[in-house]
């Protein structure tokens, strides 16, 4: 990335979540191995094949799993080990569309096709970069568009608001690292998402730096800098990430890394949430949601299964 960002080189890149794992693609609008599309700029000019309603079944959820899961952080949350982490679990699921008809269909800013292994649809950007700027959208807090005076309930929620100034203060200190001038140009602004059971609300800030001019030069460092993702891991990072490992026992993969398209000049990335992973002939839904010393149990895994949708044409 340092390489061919100095040379002014277009390419697709992803990371996964622990970063042991990636791939780069080298002029990737002229090859069809992964799919994207990043805010319309996209390799794909296909048209879905399938024009039959979108269904979507969730097979299995494991909320013994989920549980103990949330016992290991809660324990971790009164020692003092976090302050915020995102708890995450997959779902077994059943759909009448494959993963690239899932990509094809997707209406979400940000979507990608690793043929084989997984479709995302992100509604969440990571980190943009333009003009020598660089901008990071944060997205917490979530709720049921269709609930009365919704957008109010979700703006006064105490747990909520807690949380997204944690998420905000984390990744504004991140951007701090690789930034001058950082400050919070927008804070609490709310996202109007639809999925097939109808729309949700999300609520989202914007922060912003200046980047030195020679930044390009150094884009795959500067971008591992930054990973993992705040909003998806917590704070503070370090202790928050053994504290995931220890309660979730499992490897995210790609799930909550980051992709991200480089066009010679500007860079623009998505953290990689509403994710659908094949394993085998079964597809999973990866979910999650931000846990405080507030949270109770049952209400954040019914955020983790609300989650659980497509966001299709």
């Amino acid at each position: 990335m340092n390489l061919l960002g100095a040379r002014g080189n277009d390419f697709l890149f992803g990371i996964d979540f622990e970063m042991n794992e990636g791939f780069l693609v080298e002029k990737p609008l002229q090859s069809s191995d992964i799919l994207f599309n990043v805010r319309g700029i996209t390799n794909c000019a296909e048209k879905p094949d399938s024009t039959e309603s979108p269904k979507l079944r969730v097979v299995y959820s494991d909320r013994d799993r989920y549980e103990k899961g949330f016992s290991v952080i809660r324990r971790g949350l009164e020692r003092g080990d976090t302050f915020l982490l995102n708890l995450t679990a997959r779902t077994e699921i059943e759909t009448n569309l494959s993963l690239k008809e899932i990509f094809l269909r997707s209406s979400a800013p940000y979507r990608i096709y690793y043929p084989g292994r997984f479709v995302c649809f992100s509604p969440e950007s990571f980190v943009r970069i333009e003009e020598n700027q660089i901008y990071t959208y944060p997205m917490k807090g979530t709720i049921d568009a269709t609930l009365p005076d919704a957008e109010n309930v979700l703006m006064n929620d105490y747990k909520e608001t807690c949380e997204h100034y944690t998420i905000v203060d984390l990744m504004r200190n991140d951007l701090n690292s690789v930034a001058q001038n950082v400050y919070v140009k927008r804070f609490r602004y709310i996202d109007h998402i639809k999925t097939l059971r109808g729309e949700i609300l999300q609520t989202s800030s914007e922060i912003c730096g200046n980047l030195s001019p020679d930044w390009r030069q150094r884009l795959g460092t500067l971008v591992q800098s930054l990973l993992p993702a705040g909003s998806i891991s917590g704070a503070p990072k370090p202790s928050t990430l053994r504290l995931i490992r220890e309660g979730e026992g499992r490897m995210r993969g790609f799930y909550t890394g980051i992709f991200g398209y480089f066009d010679g000049k500007n860079l623009d990335s998505a953290v990689m949430i509403r994710f659908i992973e094949q394993d085998g002939n079964s597809f999973f839904f990866h979910s999650g949601g931000g846990v405080t010393i507030n949270s109770r149990c049952e209400d954040e895994y019914r955020e983790v299964l609300e989650k659980v949708y497509l966001s299709v044409k």
